[in-house]
């Protein structure tokens, strides 16, 4: 029997069955030359008739009957062995490695991690908590996810929306400092030199004086929980100061300063079954999470 297609065997079971090439035809989906062609190329390869061809239908010569023993199981087991490397493929496995930040983490993207491995034990978490990104390139990180508005160049990826900044004070700060004494008279709570790139960063350079800076934090997370304390006023991404029931917003959000949300890999890795997986798992996440606003319309969503 070497050599021979599993398919010719299957053919071979279901005329045995159903007595006719067309109840087989039937059994298997295809059609009735299918199933003669098949049954004639495998009694030609095993030079031995298998059926009677009777008019009441096809009945197994005694060699059909010895192979039909030989096979029981066979085809079972087969199934099963499909259905075992079925299952392996949909239980993905191995590492993903997470750049993001401290923010995201706080803000977002605990529960997204959470929920992932839920769905997929076999997959190893590593989170990189980091205000720079990471080389994807050097394989430092499988995917970033990142609050930003000039994503690297050779990264690919979508944008899952926007996150707004406001300023901020804690209930404390402004029972001292009244809201209406102009921004500029204000202590206030700033980024460090390492978030100088950030978009209220560059606005407090220009609108606050340096004898306002009560402090400076590398951390956006930490600015918040100073402001919270009643160190100053801070411009403040609203997704934490909003959880936070000390502060008060001070002013409506500067569309100016919104920043992007986006989901990134590298080119090679985008089709990586777990790897796809997960950011697919991600986005959509994001997306449908009330703190991250959607973009405005005519703007592309990936790239």
């Amino acid at each position: 029997m070497q050599g021979t297609d599993w398919d010719d065997f299957r053919v071979f079971m279901a005329v045995g069955q159903a007595g006719s090439l067309s109840g087989a035809a039937r059994q298997l989906g295809v059609n009735h030359s299918t199933v003669l062609r098949r049954l004639g190329a495998l009694e030609a390869r095993m030079a031995v008739r298998l059926f009677d061809r009777l008019p009441a239908g096809y009945a197994m010569t005694l060699a059909g009957e010895a192979l039909r023993e030989r096979l029981q199981g066979v085809g079972e087991q087969i199934d099963a062995a499909q259905r075992h490397l079925m299952g392996l493929d949909l239980r993905l496995t191995g590492v993903i490695r997470i750049t993001s930040t401290d923010t995201f983490m706080a803000g977002l993207l605990g529960p997204i991690l959470a929920d992932f491995r839920a769905l997929h034990p076999g997959i190893e978490l590593q989170v990189v908590m980091n205000n720079l990104f990471l080389s994807l390139t050097k394989r430092e990180a499988d995917v970033a996810i990142r609050p930003t508005n000039a994503p690297p160049d050779h990264l690919v990826g979508r944008r899952a929306g926007r996150l707004q900044t406001a300023v901020y004070a804690s209930k404390a700060y402004l029972a001292k400092h009244p809201a209406t004494t102009p921004l500029a008279a204000h202590d206030w709570v700033a980024p460090d030199e390492g978030l100088s790139h950030l978009l209220q960063a560059r606005w407090l350079r220009e609108q606050v004086p340096l004898a306002r800076i009560a402090a400076r934090v590398d951390s956006l997370v930490g600015m918040t929980q100073l402001v919270k304390r009643g160190l100053g006023l801070g411009m403040l991404l609203c997704m934490l100061a909003d959880a936070e029931d000390e502060l008060v917003q001070v002013e409506p959000p500067r569309e100016a300063l919104d920043t992007q949300v986006w989901v990134l890999t590298h080119p090679d890795l985008k089709e990586v079954a777990r790897i796809k997986a997960f950011t697919d798992f991600a986005y959509a996440r994001l997306v449908a999470d009330a703190k991250v606003l959607a973009m405005p319309a005519g703007r592309p969503a990936a790239r």
